[in-house]
């Protein structure tokens, strides 16, 4: 055991990332031999509770992978010693020793397995919360701002379904590769927006964000070749190097042009953009490449005037391609405001009002280029209309302001 005490928020931040780093693995493990979600799932739960009892006064072990594993081997034999087949088998089960590679696509099925499509998206995002990255019950209910019975209902029908339909524990073949990888990238995406700005209220998640930072990691390390989970994993990183300069310290939220972008983190942007210039390279070009390539011209522009607009018009055009959409429409209009005007911006927003009068950066965008025509009546009545569509608090002060200006 290393020998420092662990009673400081500190040292139960550290203990979250243990925990965070060797459940999903230990309960892949587990559920290869119990064949059961809800079985694996308590072990991996009570060798955690353990650990957060245990650690602060004795310290981390040298392994917190193995430790964790045995204490759940041990109490899966004891809850279950009267299934002979299964103990026998929970008995043979080892843990590979330091430097031993474990079987490499062990947590890559159990998150295949979390986010299938047979299974409603919030329920998707729960489950993988709970069983890969090993949040609990209330922590991903405080993250969400849902009641922990609401998050373990979700979690329970889950499991159910899994086990009703035989839903099977695996890879998908190549075949369906590519549509099920895709909602696996579109889970740990939700995950994230929700976390980066979040529309449960809060400005910020961090917690949220970290783990699905976490979560597109360890897809990139599970799936090296795969180009769109090296995407993924530098449109992550590339907005978060810019973080420290979205908000004021009221909490307000300040837009890109405002930003003081010696507060970005420019070390960050230059990894993230060596990611995907490498995925970029295996020509396989996919929706989270090409965003991380827009975020990445903004990332690294100097100054707001260097932004290439016209390269970034370029790029929408091709994700339009690859997955039309009004919202990613919405934001191409963004940047062609900067190639061919306000005006012609304009135009092109109008015509988005059938498919996206619901939503709020539609009024906002809108509101914009009202003001940039010199239509600040027309603006302010716009940015009230989306300042009425959004919860977020530091999106609903900028447009306050907006609107009464």
């Amino acid at each position: 055991m290393t020998s420092s005490p662990y009673g400081t928020a500190e040292s139960h931040d550290r203990l979250a990332r243990v925990v965070r780093e060797h459940a999903g693995r230990l309960a892949a493990s587990l559920i290869q031999v119990t064949g059961d979600f809800s079985t694996a799932e308590d072990l991996v739960q009570d060798a955690v509770l353990v650990a957060l009892k245990r650690w602060p006064q004795e310290g981390v072990p040298e392994r917190p992978d193995a430790w964790l594993f045995t204490v759940a081997r041990r109490r899966g034999l004891d809850l279950l010693r009267r299934q002979e087949n299964y103990r026998r088998k929970l008995a043979q089960l080892r843990w590979p020793d330091e430097g031993e590679a474990s079987e490499p696509d062990e947590r890559l099925r159990l998150i295949f397995t979390c986010c299938h499509p047979a299974l409603t998206q919030e329920a998707q995002i729960a489950l993988t919360l709970r069983m890969v990255c090993g949040l609990t019950t209330a922590q991903i209910a405080r993250a969400f701002l849902v009641r922990e019975s609401t998050v373990a209902q979700r979690i329970t029908r889950a499991k159910q379904k899994i086990t009703r339909a035989g839903i099977p524990y695996r890879v998908p073949d190549d075949e369906e590769l590519g549509g099920r990888l895709s909602q696996v990238l579109a889970v740990i995406y939700l995950l994230f927006n929700e976390g980066y700005l979040s529309t449960a209220g809060q400005a910020q998640s961090h917690d949220l964000a970290d783990d699905a930072e976490w979560l597109a990691a360890l897809l990139h390390r599970l799936m090296p070749t795969e180009p769109e989970a090296a995407g993924l994993l530098a449109l992550i990183r590339l907005h978060r190097a810019r973080t420290a300069a979205r908000f004021t310290p009221e909490g307000t939220l300040v837009r890109l042009a405002e930003q003081n972008r010696s507060l970005w983190d420019h070390e960050a942007i230059a990894a993230a953009a060596a990611l995907l210039t490498r995925a970029i390279r295996r020509r396989r070009p996919g929706p989270y490449q090409l965003q991380a390539a827009i975020v990445a011209c903004h990332a690294e522009a100097v100054r707001w005037e260097d932004t290439d607009w016209e390269q970034i018009v370029l790029l929408y055009d091709m994700l339009l391609h690859l997955a039309p959409s009004p919202v990613t429409r919405l934001h191409r209009t963004i940047a062609l405001r900067y190639t061919e005007g306000p005006r012609a911006a304009l135009a092109e927003v109008e015509g988005l009002a059938p498919e996206l009068d619901g939503y709020y950066l539609f009024h906002a965008t809108r509101a914009d280029l009202l003001r940039a025509l010199d239509r600040p009546d027309e603006a302010r009545q716009a940015d009230r209309l989306a300042l009425d569509l959004t919860t977020n608090p530091a999106e609903r002060a900028l447009l306050q302001e907006r609107a009464t200006s």
